[in-house]
């Protein structure tokens, strides 16, 4: 088992669209190097997604009804609870 396999990269894919939404998340869980370890059909579902999962990675539409993947004030990585994002 390759070192990636045995550490893969967590991942939380974030899309108002289902279908889309679900579609990538298949498609990077069958990288044996990603793991999907969430999802969230909106901006404001994500950050309870990644507060529970606590991924390396989220990968977040950009254009989405509310709260998108633009960068918002105040919400940034600070090292610290859990996963250390704080919004």
């Amino acid at each position: 088992m390759t070192e990636a396999a045995a550490h893969p990269i967590r991942v939380v894919v974030v899309d108002d669209q289902a279908l889309q939404r679900t579609g990538i998340a298949l498609i990077l869980d069958s990288a044996p190097s990603i793991e999907v370890v969430g999802e969230a059909g909106s901006g404001e579902a994500a950050l309870d997604v990644v507060a529970q999962t606590c991924p390396e990675v989220v990968l977040m539409d950009v254009r989405m009804p509310g709260m998108g993947a633009s960068p918002r004030p105040g919400c940034s990585w600070n090292g610290t609870p859990r996963c250390g994002w704080r919004c």
